[in-house]
């Protein structure tokens, strides 16, 4: 395909004037073209899936993972190597097979509803003095700023015994390995060598003194084969749980705060009836408009979805936030029903590769909104909806800034 060519086709992500609000093509794909050649931010071609059970049935599919650096694959980002999505540390971990099931046993122990339960009056608590904070400082305020970056910084500093003193350089890494648009291969390659060396002696300082945390105990855990995990594997786990952890939850924070307070009468539903909180933590998750890229898989052999076969070599972009407002599988889809359950939406992705952390971010986020409804019944925004400002040429959707106030 020459670039002329490539310069007709619609660009992914598609752009949107409202925060909150979902680009209009996610529905008219789903009805006219579920299967769409569409061109990413590096000028590749990619295809596009929107529909619920395509995209499900692929990220599923056992046989197919994201694209790796022996991938002639579709680069997402507009630079060479793709920042985070095809940087050396992201191809140390096995993505395949019984080597990649066998590391997410080993981390997976550390994020189970068990250890959750535990942790939950922890966050609890730091949630209450992050409010406690914001409340003595005068509104209106910045609540991702104050509330919703914050806490998972320090929730995911914690599981990995590393100091959220250091959360803004976490940020500015996260950032630009990220990156779609914003940073150039240069600032890209600096953060990955940043981020790796700072990783490489965190974990030099646990193997000399243990500590009761995440990494502490992948250093001291040997395989099925009898190894333990590699540095380079340990490096690469702990960069993309720190990225991971905090980056996708702090933004979920401040736009599942943002869409209850839209509609205020989604607020007051809740604080009449404060059971729903679990279910509107689901709902705020599948209607999540700025959700960013989506989930990339490269075909390695031919695959019919929709009636179309896609050829191997094919790069496919699953849009989970489209799928997510399928009318085919959600009763009034592009509506908020707070008590909508079941809930079977694909915010944390679906198989072998689905989320790792997601125990954690839910319970980060139901207890985000129960503290907030019990501390800030007041709560509203202190700007009209429409000037809501979305985070700009991340992979991760989220907004710059969620301005709010409430009455002392």
């Amino acid at each position: 395909m020459t670039q002329s060519q490539a310069g007709q086709l619609p660009r992914f992500p598609f752009e949107t004037e409202a925060a909150l609000e979902p680009p209009a093509e996610w529905a008219r794909y789903q009805a006219e073209c579920p299967v769409a050649h569409v061109r990413l931010a590096s000028g590749d071609e990619a295809t596009l899936l929107t529909r619920y059970d395509d995209v499900k049935s692929l990220l599923a599919d056992p046989r197919f993972t994201r694209p790796t650096a022996a991938d002639n694959a579709a680069r997402v980002a507009d630079t060479e190597s793709g920042g985070l999505f095809n940087s050396e540390m992201s191809n140390v971990l096995p993505q395949h097979g019984e080597g990649h099931l066998r590391w997410r046993r080993m981390v997976g122990k550390w994020f189970t509803a068990r250890r959750m339960n535990a942790l939950r009056p922890a966050i609890e608590a730091m949630a209450e003095q992050l409010v406690d904070e914001m409340v003595a400082k005068g509104g209106p305020a910045d609540l991702k700023a104050a509330v919703g970056f914050p806490l998972p910084v320090w929730v995911i500093c914690d599981l990995l015994g590393v100091p959220d003193a250091d959360r803004d350089r976490f940020a500015h890494w996260s950032d630009t390995l990220l990156s779609m648009t914003r940073y150039t291969q240069a600032e890209m390659d600096l953060a990955q060598l940043e981020f790796a060396q700072y990783m490489a002696g965190h974990i030099a300082a646990k193997r000399a003194a243990p500590g009761d945390d995440l990494l502490s105990a992948l250093i001291g855990e040997t395989g099925p084969d009898g190894e333990p995990m590699s540095d380079p594997a340990l490096i690469a786990t702990g960069m993309g749980l720190l990225i991971a952890g905090h980056e996708t939850t702090a933004n979920m924070i401040s736009k599942m705060v943002a869409m209850l307070l839209a509609d205020r009468s989604r607020w007051e539903q809740l604080l009449a009836d404060p059971v729903l909180v679990r279910t509107a933590v689901e709902e705020s998750l599948r209607l999540d408009a700025n959700a960013g890229f989506g989930m990339a898989r490269y075909l390695t052999e031919d695959l019919e979805i929709a009636g179309t076969t896609l050829p191997g070599g094919t790069t496919a972009v699953c849009s989970m936030a489209a799928a997510n407002r399928d009318e085919e599988v959600f009763t009034g889809a592009a509506e908020m029903d707070l008590t909508r359950s079941p809930n079977p939406h694909l915010a944390f992705g679906a198989g072998a590769h689905a989320c790792l952390g997601q125990p954690l971010a839910r319970t980060e986020l139901q207890v985000v909104l129960e503290v907030l409804l019990r501390r800030l019944p007041s709560l509203e925004l202190a700007v009209p909806v429409a000037e809501l400002r979305k985070v700009e040429g991340l992979a991760v959707g989220g907004l710059r800034e969620l301005p709010v106030r409430w009455r002392s």
